[in-house]
């Protein structure tokens, strides 16, 4: 019945009471407790201290020599895991036709609302033995030292618990947040960390769905004396117990925990930290505030099957973000391209657009959704200007930053207003356009071919306009301010943070000293609609600031590479 790490601090506890049980050494990793004992206990009395946890014991001689772990799993459990595979991917595919899907990691930031989803399950599979036992415990020590209290009264312990742990987890999420913000990681070692967390929550799905028992020896968590420690404290008869107790949860061995925990720290935000560790403990408060009925459904029948369908989500995640960290290492492999099928068959007959004349310029009308475009072929005349209206606002990831490499053009796609690309199809042949990351909509291209019809295009006879040099004995100049920041395998992006101000022009360079794959590959300024292509070398971009506050520097993925802080 061993589900995670939790369990080892548990098993000790509970068996260390039986009499004569003087040590107890649990481990997950082979599903064994080794006992120290002053007589040799019976094997009831061990299971009685255990059994209402959801565990079950047996003498290790008595256990089959090729069986590795007290639970494997039968053809039943691979069928029905293959069948909740097969409804979970085809539940995806409806939703994200329907344009309903919400964003479950493919993009590299988690949504909130699925960070709370994670938290409802680890409060069903990981926390509720173990938190759940400290609010017990407390609980119980707290209408023990107050016997006169009454029923509404009895709930305060763990209101307390729930208030402890929703501020603890809010405050220490945000400090991580902030301590990696200090430390300056490089897009390669942010992208490794992704890749981590993603790991682990590979490993995690893996360990709900009974797969790979020796990856369990890899799992990370926090070191066993300090759940003792915390699990001793649950014992003090102190008011202040059960809100301390709540607060110190946070560094329970959890594996969603400590996976969040690494999330935020890759993210270096103190914000996104305090926003993310929030919604987690969030979702776990209807299953701690509701203990004993959740309990009961969180065993027999509804317990097998709600872990297999967690563990097949969490695993999907865990694989999509695998290919976010790639990308943000500069590694072009995309695992969400096993799903990309299915945009085939969204795309059947949207494939060619209406291309009218309008006063001598072929207008070209394009919507970007998700990482589709509709449409996604055009045939254009040759020699006759082309105005392409974008609306990019549904665009997600990698489709947020648009790309025509035979033209050169690299654009931001805004999310409020149609983006316009303007361009003259000199050659007759194909002109092909995507994301930087080659994620979107295969086959996405312009067909130029002759002007046989003799199109008369609107000829430009304005000549270029120069701007002359701010002359400061007759205008007052204001001068810009100067921007750099360096992009190296060593230092990572440094400085992370510059402040300009409010309403003077700003010139940005950045130095990459290093060549800069994937969504590294292009950094925009969202909010201004800034684009900047990253060469190795200096990369300019000039905006002016209208207000004030943070300003998100990010990759075209919309991780954020640096923040410009904008003041009076």
């Amino acid at each position: 019945g061993m589900h995670c790490a939790s369990c080892e601090v548990l098993i000790e506890r509970k068996l260390k009471k039986v009499p004569g049980v003087e040590g107890v050494s649990a481990q997950y990793a082979n599903g064994e407790a080794e006992l120290l004992c002053t007589r040799e206990p019976q094997l009831q009395e061990l299971q009685q201290a255990i059994q209402k946890d959801g565990y079950t014991i047996s003498h290790q001689q008595n256990r089959n020599p090729q069986q590795t772990l007290p639970y494997k799993n039968s053809k039943k459990d691979y069928v029905q895991i293959g069948a909740i595979f097969l409804i979970v991917v085809a539940s995806y595919l409806i939703l994200k036709e329907l344009n309903l899907i919400p964003k479950l990691g493919i993009t590299n930031n988690m949504g909130y609302g699925f960070v709370f989803l994670i938290g409802l399950v680890a409060a069903l599979s990981t926390c509720l033995a173990v938190t759940g036992g400290l609010l017990l415990a407390v609980a119980a020590k707290y209408n023990e030292r107050f016997p006169s209290l009454t029923g509404i009264q009895k709930i305060k312990p763990h209101l307390y618990f729930n208030i402890g742990r929703i501020i603890s987890y809010t405050v220490f999420g945000g400090a991580i947040g902030a301590f990696g913000s200090i430390l300056t990681l490089s897009p390669k070692a942010a992208g490794a960390l992704t890749i981590m967390v993603s790991v682990v929550m590979v490993i995690l799905g893996f360990q709900l769905l009974h797969l790979f028992p020796g990856l369990r020896r890899f799992q990370p968590k926090m070191p066993k004396f300090l759940a003792h420690k915390i699990h001793d404290f649950s014992g003090t008869d102190k008011k202040s117990a059960p809100f301390l107790l709540g607060a110190a949860t946070f560094f329970l061995p959890c594996g969603f925990t400590q996976a969040l925990q690494l999330y935020v720290l890759s993210k270096g935000d103190m914000l996104t930290g305090s926003l993310t560790m929030l919604a987690f403990s969030l979702g776990t408060l209807p299953a701690l505030l509701s203990l004993s009925a959740i309990s009961s459904f969180a065993k027999g029948l509804f317990q097998n099957y709600f872990l297999k369908f967690a563990g097949v989500t969490v695993i999907m995640l865990g694989l999509f973000n695998i290919g976010n960290g790639l990308s943000l290492t500069g590694s072009t492999f995309n695992l969400g391209s096993i799903l990309r099928a299915s945009d085939k068959n969204m795309l059947k007959g949207q494939e060619n657009g209406d291309v009218p004349i309008v006063n001598g310029k072929q207008i070209v009308n394009m919507r970007v959704v998700g990482l589709n475009y509709y449409p996604y072929q055009f045939t254009v005349a040759q020699g006759v200007p082309i105005e392409w209206r974008i609306d990019g606002s549904k665009a997600e990831g990698c489709a947020q930053v648009i790309t025509v490499p035979k033209l050169d053009i690299v654009q931001y796609l805004s999310p409020t207003d149609l983006t316009v690309i303007e361009f003259m199809p000199d050659e007759i042949g194909s002109i092909e356009f995507s994301c930087t990351m080659g994620m979107t909509t295969r086959g996405a291209a312009f067909t130029v071919i002759p002007n046989t019809l003799g199109i008369d295009a609107i000829k430009n006879t304005d000549a270029p306009k120069t701007v002359s040099p701010c002359n400061p004995q007759i205008a007052n100049c204001i001068e810009a301010q100067q921007i750099k920041i360096e992009v190296s395998g060593e230092r990572g992006v440094y400085p992370d943070t510059v402040t300009v101000k409010k309403g003077i022009p700003v010139d940005l360079a950045i130095d990459a000293k290093t060549p800069l794959g994937g969504c590294m590959s292009v950094w925009v300024i969202p909010e201004y609609n800034v684009t900047i292509p990253m060469k190795v070398g200096i990369n300019k971009a000039s905006f002016t600031p209208t207000k004030t506050g943070p300003l998100a520097l990010t990759c075209s993925m919309g991780s954020r590479m640096a923040q410009i802080n904008v003041i009076n």
